[in-house]
């Protein structure tokens, strides 16, 4: 049988926010697989902030994606064929194989692997379960250890690792403060997910308004912005505070991403705080476990998550710059 991949290839690296002709769509006909391979129909694609830094053609701590294949990301979806004993047909998978809407892949990738069985629906395993969920579980208990009673404040609060930060710190006892763009964004924050205050960037007296909810400093702080974000909570840091470094997107679109970055707003303080920046593949022999958990908690309501969800794999380039803005609300993804 015969199936047409559509694709999206990385034409060009961006200069600033990326522009539509920074991707081509083609169409790929796969007539066969070889022994030990298999084929997926991607359902659902993962759009990623990280996904920005991996469009330049510069060191990181990922290969810069490639010119002329499918723009990197990850997918969940459905084997139709298989040559393989691990996996068979029907088995839903998640890989990160790109941009595209048919999957070749052989049974050894490692980025390949079988969403357990659960009541959640599956796009949560590109979400609250999957990459987002693990970002933030690791993030917070491997380099924020938090203790009950302490003060966390999480910029981009609204989205798909700082909603679930903020949840988890709540669950253990921790004082919770979100940082989020828009009363919509603030009122769900608090209201929906439970955080104890959210605090509104975009206004006129965020800096005041951030210090009037963090009376008693700042234990830990979760690192998703940069910018003006970092600048306000630096000050308010306590003493033996900690702050993983998920990223800094308000920079993402620089030429010099790392001119005035969160690291060289630490870096000046004394005492400085335990900051570094971190990656969820540190604990891959975790993951397991991970998943596991963050599942039993979205199955039993104790984590709450939302998605934005925009159709068709052509639009991949303007989800990617409604996340970069901050345009969306909730995990973005692509309905391919």
């Amino acid at each position: 049988m015969e199936y047409t991949n559509k694709r999206m290839l990385l034409n060009k690296r961006p200069i600033g926010m990326p522009e539509d002709d920074c991707w081509i769509q083609d169409k790929k006909i796969i007539r066969s697989i070889k022994k030990n391979q298999i084929i997926i129909k991607a359902e659902y694609l993962s759009i990623d902030p990280y996904m920005r830094g991996r469009m330049n053609d510069s060191m990181s701590y990922a290969t810069p994606a490639k010119l002329g294949e499918p723009m990197t990301g990850e997918t969940i979806g459905k084997i139709i064929e298989s040559k393989s004993n691990i996996y068979k047909v029907g088995d839903i998978v998640c890989v990160h194989k790109g941009w595209q809407s048919f999957i070749v892949t052989n049974d050894t990738d490692l980025s390949l692997y079988k969403i357990p069985k659960s009541t959640i629906p599956i796009t949560y395993f590109l979400g609250a379960a999957g990459m987002p969920g693990r970002t933030a579980f690791f993030g917070l208990h491997k380099i924020g250890k938090p203790k009950k009673g302490e003060t966390i404040v999480i910029s981009a609060a609204s989205g798909a690792v700082g909603s679930i930060v903020g949840q988890l710190a709540k669950n253990i006892g921790c004082y919770v403060i979100g940082i989020a763009g828009g009363k919509h964004k603030c009122d769900y924050v608090k209201n929906v997910l439970g955080f104890d205050e959210c605090v509104d960037y975009k206004e006129d007296k965020f800096v005041e308004n951030l210090n009037n909810n963090c009376a008693h400093g700042i234990d830990i702080y979760f690192e998703n912005v940069g910018g003006k974000v970092t600048k306000a909570v630096a000050p308010l840091l306590n003493k033996g505070a900690r702050v993983p470094v998920c990223g800094f997107i308000s920079k993402y679109n620089s030429e010099d991403l790392f001119n005035d970055s969160p690291f060289s707003v630490f870096k000046k303080l004394n005492p400085k705080p335990k900051h570094r920046f971190f990656v969820n593949i540190e604990w891959m022999d975790e993951w397991d476990n991970c998943t596991n958990e963050l599942v039993k908690l979205l199955e039993d309501k104790k984590i709450l998550y939302r998605e934005c969800v925009k159709d068709g794999i052509e639009n991949a380039p303007e989800a990617l710059r409604d996340v970069l803005s901050g345009k969306n609300f909730g995990k973005q993804l692509i309905r391919i």
